[in-house]
């Protein structure tokens, strides 16, 4: 391999909670200091006022351009965190310095530094600018605010201000932080790696300050995303109320060679300062910038049976870029569905069209004129089944059934408020009712049956429905909530035993996840469509993973279907996108195959 997975520069820490702060002997080499015949870059300063994320704040920042720096050629950017600290000449970091020798040697690429001071609250501002009221709150918080600051507000006014031309490559763009600098860097890629590709943390807080101790798992159960990360920590760091954060960044290595990530760690015997990250930048800088490498595999070998890991259902773990656009153009597409034989359908609900996508994953025109679909199943019968939302003269809201032959379309239920469906073997038709909180149940040989029975009610929101491959459970997403509830269903199709069975996760500062559209695979495995990408759960309801979503809008509903019924189809907004997996999608009406 290319890489190291991990570093032990030192002795381990004491675990007794009396462990002795050594002196901290790291020196610098030629590499942070002014060399002969380096050209220099300039460093500029500035201050900032105008954001709209963290209202009322004022910072101070910098920007360093380096001597070789064209505008007619888009720079590398990296973007530090604590900008004070890194911006100086004679501290720990010494970044002007460490660019001007590496960039010179072609160590690393013509970069544009941003070096920026978390915002402050206060009326008096010093003149240093130094001033931390607000750090915590924009560096320790989970979420994406931090990161839509630099590229929503910071970064557009250092390059119109000082008219540079910066890459849109996320693999020329990095962020970079000491202690909460360092965790707030990992977030802002986490939040948005199609922005930033490369993380430098050194000390980096990855402990419970505001939910940070949730990375290690987070990235144990996330699709691998497209970011290169280098870790710093020292042994004598700090143990506290918050927790241990040598402990904590041995996790985040921990977690980031499990998921098959390009990273480097170093721990060394250093306290909570920048001394040894300052002394190893340079090297730092040269691996974290160095040619793309082959990823490594994730690692499985410690995964139990029933451990359901993403790397059982994407191969070689999975990378957002695997999504392949199927169709765009929509207004909104929704209804996922896919038959027997591989081919994949699904709505343009406003407009009232339906398509069908064949095993060669090109999309037609299936059915015009029709109802706003919202749910979409075949039935035991061979018949698709379908939610509406009204369309053309008629404007109630039904369950109706669709001959694939005739394209006839005849009422099931009439007088109801469905979102989505389900269809057994059994010949019954399980809808959900979100406003009501409700679940509906029809047969299939109802002929405009009205205002039918609730059997399930008391649900938060529920959106997505489906059955286990073994039809012995009934499956509901909580939109509104953070649950998906499991349901026995009885020989005579009823339901009981319903609990709250899986959690699904919600992004940072949202009470709800999203919960959405539903499908299973053969082996029993759930897929749930969410604000934070196709969240999957085991046949125990234990949550396995999340997979990405295709881009950066709504994804409401997925289904399998393509050759073997290998691939998963989603609708994304105006766009259906797949991705190749290792697993089988179920056939919701007969028997798992």
């Amino acid at each position: 391999m290319h890489r190291l997975r991990l570093i032990w520069a030192g002795l381990l820490f004491c675990l007794s909670g009396m462990t002795a702060l050594r002196a901290e002997t790291y020196s610098h080499g030629p590499d942070s200091e002014y060399q002969p015949g380096v050209p220099r870059g300039r460093v500029e300063s500035f201050e900032f006022r105008d954001s709209k994320i963290f209202p009322d704040t004022h910072r101070q920042g910098w920007v360093y351009v380096p001597a070789q720096y064209r505008d007619s050629q888009p720079a590398a950017l990296m973007v530090f965190q604590d900008g004070h600290a890194y911006v100086s000449t004679n501290g720990d970091q010494r970044v002007p310095i460490v660019f001007d020798n590496l960039i010179h040697r072609g160590e690393m690429p013509i970069t544009i530094g941003v070096f920026i001071n978390p915002g402050d609250r206060s009326e008096d501002s010093r003149k240093d600018g130094w001033q931390a009221n607000n750090r915590s709150f924009e560096y320790d918080s989970l979420g994406d605010a931090y990161a839509r600051f630099l590229t929503d507000e910071l970064l557009p006014y250092v390059t119109n201000t000082y008219h540079l031309n910066l890459s849109a490559d996320p693999k020329l763009r990095a962020t970079a932080g000491m202690s909460s600098g360092g965790i707030c860097a990992f977030t802002a890629a986490w939040e948005q790696p199609q922005h930033f590709g490369k993380v430098l943390s050194q000390i980096g807080s990855f402990v419970n300050i505001r939910g940070g101790n949730v990375y290690s798992s987070w990235i144990r159960k996330t699709e691998r995303k497209p970011i290169r990360v280098f870790l710093q920590d020292g042994s004598n760091d700090l143990n506290n109320l918050h927790g241990n954060w040598p402990l904590a960044n041995q996790e985040m290595a921990s977690a980031l060679a499990f998921q098959g990530y390009d990273f480097y760690f170093v721990l060394g015997t250093g306290t909570h300062s920048g001394r040894h990250g300052g002394t190893i930048l340079p090297e730092s800088l040269r691996w974290l910038w160095r040619p793309e490498a082959g990823l490594p595999a994730p690692l499985t070998k410690d995964n139990l049976g029933g451990d359901e890991a993403l790397s059982k259902v994407l191969p070689n773990g999975g990378q957002p870029g695997d999504w392949e656009l199927v169709g765009q153009g929509y207004g909104f597409t929704d209804a996922a569905c896919g038959d027997a034989e591989g081919n994949f359908y699904f709505s343009d609900l406003g407009a009232g069209i339906l398509y069908r996508v064949g095993t060669d994953g090109k999309p037609a025109t299936w059915l015009e004129k029709g109802p706003k679909i919202s749910g979409l199943k075949f039935g035991p019968d061979g018949r698709l089944y379908a939610a509406t939302q009204g369309g053309g003269n008629d404007k109630r809201k039904k369950i109706v059934a669709i001959d694939p032959t005739s394209k006839e379309v005849s009422d099931v239920a009439v007088d109801v408020e469905p979102n989505d469906l389900i269809v057994s073997q059994s010949g019954f038709i399980y809808f959900t009712d979100t406003g009501a909180g409700e679940i509906v149940r029809v047969p299939i040989t109802a002929r405009g049956m009205s205002h039918p029975p609730a059997i399930a009610r008391g649900i938060r929101q529920p959106n997505g429905i489906t059955l286990s491959a073994d039809q012995r459970q009934i499956l509901v997403s909580e939109y509104g909530g953070t649950n998906v509830w499991s349901f026995l269903v009885t020989a005579t199709g009823e339901l009981r035993g319903g609990e709250r069975n899986m959690e699904l996760r919600t992004p940072a500062g949202k009470a709800d996840s999203g919960g959405d559209g539903m499908t299973a695979d053969t082996a029993g495995r759930s897929y749930v469509t969410s604000h934070l990408g196709i969240q999957m759960f085991d046949v125990g309801g234990r949550m396995g993973g999340i997979i990405s979503r295709p881009q950066d809008k709504g994804t409401v509903s997925c289904a399998f279907a393509g050759p073997n019924r290998a691939y998963l189809y989603v609708c994304s907004s105006d766009k259906v996108f797949r991705r190749k997996t290792l697993v089988q999608g179920a056939i919701f009406y007969s028997q798992a195959k």
